[in-house]
């Protein structure tokens, strides 16, 4: 079996490690490491993994580097044949890793496989079946918030892998150089998916592969709001053609509008405003700027 490396960026989620790397200590796979790179937490984490994790290894950053650097600092350190993200605030079955590994091996167009990722309090809703994108070109996941009823227990092929749990075959990830970092959080495994896409790799929905998932544990609100607003408008701007923009621009544009629509709705919000600065940063392509410039 493909030998894999499970990384985990972690900022200040002590609190939820336990039960992922806890899950992790079950699975089925014979052959993976476990490799946690710390975003500069002060909650203990670090302390934590080293007396109650010996075996996982850690890298300890001295900042808040983003979800996308520390993904990349990890994919660094292993020689692993598949890459796995799955974030912190997770729990795996214990078929999960095993799962993953063989959707590639039985699939070697794949460069990508998705995991079934559920709510973790609510077990029976998915989160995500694989991502999609729908007809204005945006992202979503395949099967939200439906009672998960097996209607998805079958492989096929998605547009790319949820970041949440996803795994990349070690050759796709080093033939496209990785996640971006200018996105330094969210959506970079939609980027990922397209420069998959464009370099020839398809991404497998791997059923059996089941993760429960906290949302936006880690994350969430304003931080959400803002990489989410700004890095949809970058992908765009980077990945539609010209003949999609010909064919789909009115409906793009309507879909975009939507959102600045219902963020100054709620303009008293900050998430609200986060969302307007993100899709304004976006359009004007300040790839660099953070959430709180």
């Amino acid at each position: 079996m493909l030998s894999a490396a499970v990384i985990i960026a972690n900022w200040n989620g002590a609190r939820h490690l336990r039960v992922c790397l806890d899950s992790l200590r079950r699975q089925t796979h014979p052959d993976f490491e476990v490799i946690v790179v710390d975003n500069g937490s002060n909650d203990g984490s670090v302390e934590m993994l080293a007396r109650e994790y010996p075996k996982v290894r850690v890298l300890a950053l001295e900042q808040n580097y983003g979800f996308v650097v520390a993904s990349n600092r990890g994919a660094a350190l292993t020689q692993a044949d598949v890459l796995v993200m799955l974030n912190n605030d997770t729990e795996a079955e214990a078929p999960w890793l095993e799962a993953l590994c063989r959707a590639l091996e039985e699939y070697p167009q794949a460069g990508s496989a998705a995991s079934k990722m559920l709510l973790f309090d609510r077990r029976q809703t998915l989160h995500a079946a694989g991502d999609v994108l729908d007809a204005c070109f945006m992202p979503q996941n395949r099967g939200v918030w439906e009672e998960d009823r097996g209607q998805y227990d079958a492989d096929r092929w998605v547009f790319g892998a949820c970041g949440g749990a996803a795994a990349y075959r070690r050759e796709a990830w080093e033939q496209v150089g990785g996640f971006d970092e200018r996105l330094f959080m969210y959506l970079e495994d939609v980027d990922m998916a397209w420069r998959l896409q464009a370099a020839g790799w398809k991404c497998v929905f791997a059923p059996a592969a089941r993760v429960y998932h906290h949302l936006s544990a880690t994350g969430g609100g304003v931080i959400a709001s803002y990489y989410v607003g700004r890095n949809t408008l970058l992908l765009h701007r980077r990945y539609l053609t010209a003949a999609q923009w010909r064919q789909n621009r009115f409906a793009v544009v309507r879909a975009h509008a939507g959102v600045v629509w219902e963020a100054l709705r709620a303009w008293r919000g900050a998430a609200a405003r986060a969302r307007l600065r993100g899709v304004w940063h976006g359009i004007v392509g300040l790839e660099g700027r953070r959430h709180d410039s």
